[in-house]
């Protein structure tokens, strides 16, 4: 017992004394963690709040255009500031001087070429219901496009989303044009009052509800997502630190000294392991209270525990062991230190990726995802988001045990037949 404790303080103090070392496996990734959340929080109320703003040119001749601002003003996702007049250049050049995102240009024919649809919609649907014998055949002219300028820094995602929305209002628009249209065909003079509150007002909800085997819904926010993310990224990137300290040993000639040591070299690389352990542990925990307790303050999202705590200690124990077991592994086979720390940082990142750490593995290629899955990150970060996000059971938790397992005994495995051949076991 006396030489496991001296060996672990030994440990302990290599650690503490590795400045850089603790830069990288607190400091990096709190900062992280901090700055990817704000950026998914304020991107997310970018777009679902009222934060849009919108410099509108209406130019139209009718009376269309107008509703179509108003159908946009009533979303509350836009703040609108309506204009006349202005060209394409002099639209540009005051998107980029007020620092706005988007302009939208309503062109002069709106109005008539909506019509015009409105009523070759309209006299297609009577013919086709009998009522009306003949179809009037609508002049062919070129409709004229609605106009969206943007900052080109507005992401392509974002754009997509704007797009669909003023589709939507556009077909809102077109809609209630062909109801009033089969209505006047019929005698009256407009929709009737009932008609029309029925149709605004009755419109089908949309409801959102979180996928989830437990039967309580999560809930899914940029801490839920990045937290467990960036403390996986945390645990792996002790490689640096872990990797470089024992090619720096077995270099200075620490290894061959330990061997003279009256006691097992097993027990110095264990204990080696276990002081990294509870780093990694340590690491999940203070980004975790971070989350639970500093977020809130700065107007994040509160994470929330899962309510399977024994699974999430289980998977925390297993992709931290798996953070040590790849450090050790790199250690050991790399010939020097910067050889080590190059080599181990170039594929942590590699695997962060190709994991889903930054780019969800869904939004990826079919074959990178496939690919993804020979990444331990893949598998630490799918274990804490089946129960951070999911709040999963047990038996969806197979996968991620059974792959962080075996990774485990392949490395250790690796680890112990590199030194046997070299004498340092």
């Amino acid at each position: 017992m006396n030489k496991l404790l001296a060996t672990l303080k030994k440990e302990a103090l290599v650690v503490l004394h590795d400045k850089v070392g603790l830069l990288l496996m607190y400091v990096m990734p709190i900062a992280l963690v901090f700055i990817i959340t704000l950026v998914n929080d304020s991107s997310f109320r970018m777009v679902s709040g009222n934060e849009i703003s919108v410099l509108v040119v209406n130019d139209d001749n009718g009376d269309r255009g107008d509703s179509l601002i108003r159908l946009l003003e009533k979303s509350g996702s836009f703040k609108l500031t309506v204009t006349k007049c202005l060209s394409s250049k002099a639209i540009q050049q005051s998107l980029l001087k007020d620092n706005r995102l988007l302009a939208i240009q309503i062109p002069k024919n709106f109005t008539l070429q909506l019509t015009r649809k409105a009523s070759g919609v309209t006299d297609l649907m009577l013919n086709e219901f009998g009522v009306k014998d003949s179809v009037v055949i609508q002049p062919k002219n070129e409709p004229q496009s609605l106009v969206v300028f943007y900052d080109p820094v507005l992401q392509e995602n974002y754009r997509f989303s704007i797009n669909n929305s003023i589709y939507a209002y556009l077909g809102s628009l077109e809609n209630s044009m062909i109801m009033q249209n089969l209505y006047a065909e019929m005698g009256y003079d407009n929709v009737p009052e009932e008609i029309r509150i029925k149709l605004s007002s009755e419109r089908v909800m949309i409801e959102e509800v979180a996928a989830s085997s437990s039967g309580k819904s999560p809930i899914p926010n940029a801490t839920q997502h990045n937290v467990p993310a960036w403390s996986v990224f945390a645990m792996f990137f002790m490689v640096v630190s872990l990797g470089g300290n024992i090619v720096k040993e077995r270099l200075n000639g620490t290894f061959v000294r330990l061997r003279t040591i009256p006691s097992s070299f097993s027990l110095v690389l264990y204990s080696k392991m276990l002081v990294y352990l509870v780093v990694a542990l340590s690491q999940l925990l203070t980004i975790g209270l971070i989350g639970m307790f500093v977020f809130p303050l700065i107007d994040l999202p509160k994470l929330n525990l899962p309510e399977n705590l024994i699974a999430t200690l289980v998977v925390a124990l297993l992709s931290g062991m798996t953070a040590v077991s790849y450090a050790v592994l790199v250690g050991v086979f790399s010939k020097t230190q910067e050889q080590a720390n190059g080599f181990g940082a170039i594929s942590i990142i590699i695997f962060a990726a190709i994991g889903g750490i930054w780019v969800p593995s869904f939004a990826m290629p079919e074959y990178l995802q496939s690919f993804g899955q020979v990444s331990p990150l893949h598998w630490c970060l799918s274990g804490f988001y089946v129960l951070f996000l999911q709040n999963g059971a047990w038996s969806e938790l197979q996968s991620t045990v059974l792959f962080l397992g075996s990774f485990i005994v392949g490395c250790q495995l690796l680890v112990y037949l590199k030194l046997k051949a070299q004498r340092h076991w």
